[in-house]
């Protein structure tokens, strides 16, 4: 099989939807309302796949929504119909997905027989409770929120939707767009936090000699300025991969990008915290143009007595806190959103995972 041109996952997936999968779904079930989309996992979804996206879990794939009742009554005619009439491949890529030995990946592969696809036939409410751990078509709670990673809300608005035949992906969807407004204030807040509380680490670490401490620390920094440049702009910060990309998408990647990569490469402490001081002043500049609190001063200061040049981001944090209306929000400990507080894949790729993380702290 000679290697097609490369085609962005998402117009891969509508063209599939529309040439290929449509016209079996109003023969497997006519009349039956349904919903088609690509949205979850998958770099396509985000808009950051290439080529190199194609060795697994890429290529001709969508989900299907129908009612409950419907995926009862006809998912599994609609998936077998799929698989035996589906075309082998489509526009060069096959629409076969062999399993990798790797619990829920697959690879495309050509096959003779039928196609073991990637047409997920499900209902809204039990695919957006596995997603996230609550159905947005309801009343989405504060803890809801605070439970759910960035990288999951980012994975459910993003995507595409096809066809809403249902009604009910795009109002869940707009639900979910951003945080209300008393919530993202208090997660700026945490994310600012977090950075007070580790700030005059660049220079006490290189003060006693650990030069590689202070770099740990600065890398650390770094990613948190990232997230919180990206939730400033009211987008969803992504995951480790694709963190450097989404950041490269803001209003103030231009300019702050290269002052962050001259801090994570200096060798010196000095010059780390030379390049980690511009960058905490562009991006308290950044904060007061967004008018949501009254002006905090943007200049970096001495670290109390020691002589570690720091932003004190601490006090932006208070600014912010002091502009929440709801009493239940502004009360809540500044630990933030469950990736605020927890890195580590295995909690936060999992739903019950992360609620159960964050019902301990809240």
């Amino acid at each position: 099989m000679t290697t097609p041109s490369f085609i962005p996952g998402l117009e891969l997936s509508r063209r599939f939807y529309r040439e290929a999968v449509r016209p079996l779904l109003d023969e497997a079930a006519p009349g039956v309302a349904y919903s088609a989309a690509r949205l979850g996992s998958g770099s396509e979804v985000l808009g950051f796949d290439t080529a190199r996206s194609a060795d697994h879990e890429w290529g001709p794939r969508l989900q299907i929504f129908l009612h409950a009742r419907d995926v009862a009554r006809h998912g599994a005619r609609i998936t077998a119909l799929l698989s035996e009439r589906l075309p082998k491949t489509f526009l060069g890529y096959p629409t076969h997905f062999a399993p990798t030995g790797e619990a829920g990946i697959g690879v495309m592969r050509a096959t003779d027989g039928a196609v073991h696809h990637r047409v997920d036939v499900i209902d809204p409410g039990g695919w957006f409770t596995a997603q996230l751990g609550f159905d947005p078509r309801e009343d989405i709670t504060v803890a809801d929120w605070l439970a759910t990673p960035t990288q999951r809300l980012a994975e459910v608005t993003a995507g595409a939707v096809f066809h809403d035949g249902l009604g009910q992906l795009a109002p869940a969807r707009a639900r979910l767009g951003w945080y209300p407004h008393d919530l993202w204030l208090h997660l700026l807040a945490c994310q600012w936090q977090r950075i007070s509380q580790e700030e005059a680490f660049v220079g006490r670490c290189g003060e006693v000699g650990d030069e590689l401490g202070s770099a740990v620390v600065v890398s650390r920094l770094v990613r948190d300025l990232m997230r919180l440049c990206l939730l400033m702009e009211r987008r969803y910060p992504p995951y480790g991969k694709w963190l450097g990309s989404a950041f490269a998408r803001t209003a103030q990647a231009p300019a702050l990008a290269p002052v962050l990569t001259a801090a994570l490469a200096a060798t010196d402490w000095h010059d780390r915290e030379h390049h980690m001081a511009r960058a905490y002043e562009a991006v308290a500049t950044a904060h007061n143009q967004l008018g949501l609190t009254d002006p905090v001063d943007p200049t970096t200061r001495p670290y109390h007595s020691r002589p570690f040049q720091v932003l004190h981001a601490e006090r932006f944090a208070q600014a912010l806190t002091t502009r929440i209306a709801d009493p239940a929000i502004r009360s809540l400990p500044t630990i933030g959103a469950v990736d605020q507080f927890v890195d580590n894949t295995d909690v936060l790729s999992h739903p019950e995972r992360a609620r159960a993380a964050t019902h301990a702290t809240v």
